[in-house]
C-alpha cells in the first residue's frame, strides 16, 4: 500500500522496506520493482540506503535481499518493550497446552489486524497467519472481536476501510452482515471464524479488553474442520476467556498506543 505523500522519504523507505519483508524469503531486485510504485532509479537508491543503514541485507552471491540484522534487533526490541505480546506470551503457553490448538495473539492496525505471536498446536497446521503478518478485519475471528468491542465511531471508521474481498463461501461480504454479526459478538462476549478467511480454518477469539473495556487486543484457538467443530472449539471458551482475562490485568499497567488513531502532525 502506498504511503502518503506527506510521509516523505521516511514513508517512502519504510513502504520499500515493508515490501521485501512482505515475500516472507530472500527476493531479488526484480520481484520488488515489479510490485513497487517507485521507478527503476529510485528503487534502486532506497534498497542501497536501507541496505547500508543494515535494515536490509545483501547476499551478492545470490543477489537478493532480506530483512537485515538491525531490523530484527529493532523489532525484537519494540516486541519485548511496547508490545501486548511480552505480557501475553506465558498465558499463550498455557492456553496452547491446555487445548492443544494453535494460538493467536492480535491487534488491531488502524483497519487491519496485526498477528502479535502465535503458539502452534502440538500438530501444527499450515495456515496463513504469522507473527508479524496483518491480515483483514471482517473475516477474523480476532478482527471481529476487537471491531465489536470498538466505540461506535470508531468501528465505522474501520469497517469502512474494508474491502470485503471474499475469500471462501463463508466470507460476509459487506457491512450490514458484518454489523449484525458484531451485535452478537458483543453479546455473547466472543466469537467465531466459520472459514471466513481460508477453507477448513476455523477459530474461536475473544477480546482483550481494560478495565474501562478498552480493547487492548484479542486472543483466539485455531483449529481445523477435520479435526474439530464451531461446537469443539466452544467448549474452550472458559480457558480462553481465563487467558484474555490474565492479559488483561498484567496489561493495566502498560500503556499501548491507541491504534484507530493518526498521530497529530508537528513537533
Amino acid at each position: 500500500m502506498a504511503r502518503e505523500a506527506s510521509d516523505g522519504t521516511v514513508g517512502k523507505a519504510l513502504e520499500v522496506l515493508e515490501q521485501v519483508a512482505d515475500f516472507g524469503r530472500p527476493v531479488r531486485f526484480s520481484e520488488v520493482l515489479a510490485v513497487s510504485t517507485f521507478p527503476k532509479p529510485t528503487l534502486y537508491r532506497f534498497m542501497q540506503t536501507l541496505t547500508s543503514q543494515r535494515m536490509l541485507d545483501y547476499d551478492a552471491e545470490r543477489q537478493t535481499y532480506s530483512p537485515g540484522g538491525r531490523l530484527v534487533r529493532l523489532a525484537h526490541a519494540a516486541w519485548a518493550q511496547s508490545s501486548l505480546a511480552r505480557v501475553a506470551r506465558p498465558h499463550l503457553v498455557k492456553l496452547s497446552q491446555a487445548t492443544g490448538e494453535t494460538v493467536h495473539l492480535a491487534q488491531l492496525d488502524h483497519a487491519q489486524v496485526l498477528y502479535l505471536d502465535k503458539m502452534n498446536a502440538a500438530q501444527p497446521v499450515e495456515m496463513y497467519s504469522q507473527a508479524g503478518k496483518v491480515g483483514p478485519v471482517y473475516c477474523t475471528g480476532v478482527g471481529k472481536v476487537m471491531l465489536a468491542f470498538l466505540d461506535k465511531d470508531a468501528a465505522d471508521e474501520v469497517i469502512e476501510q474494508q474491502s470485503f474481498h471474499v475469500f471462501t463461501d463463508h466470507t460476509l461480504s459487506g457491512a450490514d452482515p458484518l454489523k449484525e454479526e458484531l451485535s452478537e459478538i458483543r453479546a455473547h462476549g466472543y466469537g467465531f471464524d466459520r472459514e471466513e478467511h481460508e477453507p477448513g480454518i476455523i477459530c474461536i477469539a475473544a477480546p482483550i479488553l481494560n478495565d474501562q473495556n478498552r480493547v487492548l487486543g484479542a486472543v483466539s484457538v485455531t483449529s481445523t474442520t477435520s479435526r474439530t467443530n464451531l461446537a469443539g472449539l466452544e467448549a474452550q471458551l472458559p480457558v480462553l476467556q481465563h487467558a484474555a482475562q490474565s492479559i488483561a490485568g498484567e496489561a493495566q499497567a502498560w500503556s499501548f498506543p491507541d491504534q484507530h488513531k493518526q498521530p497529530q502532525s508537528g513537533i
